[in-house]
């Protein structure tokens, strides 16, 4: 976290030409921002993802605003292309379009495919939320796109395994995938992922009211799934209030709860590539970032790079550049943007009216479990209902070990069994 000398941030800039950012003259749906100047957002429509070529994900509805948040815009049956990627028999697959707000409130789209399979349920059928990591920046990269068009080099390894999805289908579990990402691919913003989430819900709700109407919901997510399923358990209160009680339980795993303790883990190591793409990520939507970008920052995030999924971000690592290099501040990351955004992506003020469990790889270096130890403490003394388990390994092993256990915990908040409290318990460390 340490600053550069800030003749070495000056002579990085001058270094570097300005980035060829074209001029418009008028500003798209997707890049306006109140409050900034138009050349910022010339910048902020060019770092965004390029279109996917189907008008479902790309097209930005003229009369957004007019949409209360959760109404549906299109559907489209995609059972012929998920079925082949859940393996498992389906009686519908869905992919729903629906309006929702960025992380400041402003209104989007969203997109989230809601899966039934064609097995009968006991009871009502339960309906898991699964927000699987997408990490991407590419408008591709997303699985709502991999379930409506199949496998391409653009579907992400995390998609299929652990194999959540095919899991709950199997028990005849309903499945909702939401685009968590936003149609911005704002990685690692934990608001845009909460609204998304909650108002994919509602949407899936009211596509498919005979199937959901007394389902009890659970919401699950690993990483940058966890990011998500943060979020989104975090607003579920004042956002979705009529959501909350049906909301049973959210499981998050290898969560990366405290930013701040990121850029000391991720910055200038292996990490690096995932760590610089979710600065963008989060850029895409908190515009004010866009201000300590220096040009080869603006080169970087401008480029074909701006539509890369999670393997080239992660072999981004291999470079070890660190983020100061990037910025034209020489301590950006204890700049007041940078405060800021710690503050907002902790969401440390609210308590979780979703009951939780947490659990992190006890080996973990890139995100540390000190950070979800902090979160599950913080939580209990805001009187959530909340449990903590320690996995061993680090961040992969600790994914695949910790599914069974993640697993058990949601299946038995969806058959009815209440979430133990277990925040008389300290967790370790």
């Amino acid at each position: 976290m340490m600053p550069v000398p800030p003749p070495v941030a000056e002579a990085v800039d001058a270094a570097v030409p300005p980035p060829p950012v074209p001029r418009l003259r008028d500003i798209p749906p997707r890049a306006r921002a109140a409050g900034f100047d138009h050349r910022t957002l010339e910048l902020r429509e060019a770092l965004l993802p390029s279109p996917t070529g189907d008008p479902l994900f790309d097209r930005w509805p003229a009369d957004l605003s007019t949409m209360r948040p959760g109404r549906v815009i299109a559907v489209r049956d995609v059972r012929a292309t998920a079925g082949p990627v859940v393996t498992v028999p389906l009686r519908s697959a869905t992919l729903i379009k629906f309006a929702t707000t960025d992380a400041t409130g402003a209104p989007i789209f969203g997109t989230a495919t809601l899966l039934i399979p064609n097995r009968p349920a006991r009871g009502p059928r339960p309906l898991l939320v699964n927000n699987l990591p997408i990490d991407s920046l590419g408008a591709a990269c997303t699985p709502g796109y991999t379930l409506a068009h199949g496998f391409s080099i653009a579907t992400n390894p995390t998609d299929l395994i652990p194999p959540a999805t095919q899991l709950a289908l199997n028990d005849g579990h309903a499945v909702l995938v939401p685009d968590h990402q936003g149609p911005r691919m704002a990685y690692a913003e934990p608001v845009v992922a909460g609204h998304v989430i909650l108002d994919a819900i509602r949407a899936g709700l009211t596509v498919r009211p005979e199937t959901l109407r007394h389902s009890r919901i659970a919401l699950a997510g690993y990483s940058g799934g966890a990011i998500a399923t943060h979020g989104a358990s975090n607003l579920a209160g004042d956002y979705a209030p009529e959501l909350s009680d049906r909301i049973v339980g959210a499981a998050l795993g290898g969560v990366p709860a405290d930013f701040r303790m990121l850029v000391g883990s991720m910055n200038a190591n292996l990490a690096t590539g995932l760590f610089h793409a979710a600065t963008f990520g989060i850029a895409r939507e908190r515009t004010e970032i866009l201000a300590l970008a220096n040009r080869p920052a603006r080169w970087l995030a401008t480029s074909p790079l701006k539509n890369v999924c999670v393997i080239p971000e992660a072999l981004g690592g291999g470079t070890f550049m660190p983020m100061q290099l990037m910025s034209s501040d020489p301590d950006p990351f204890h700049s007041p943007v940078a405060e800021r955004i710690y503050r907002l992506t902790a969401m440390a003020d609210r308590k979780s009216l979703v009951p939780l469990l947490i659990y992190h790889g006890t080996h973990e270096w890139w995100i540390p479990a000190a950070g979800a130890r902090a979160l599950y403490r913080q939580q209990c003394g805001y009187g959530a209902t909340a449990a903590y388990r320690e996995i061993f390994g680090e961040h992969l092993t600790g994914a695949l070990l910790g599914f069974p256990v993640a697993l058990d915990w949601l299946n038995n908040r969806l058959a009815g069994r209440p979430a133990p409290n277990e925040c008389t318990r300290r967790p370790a460390g």
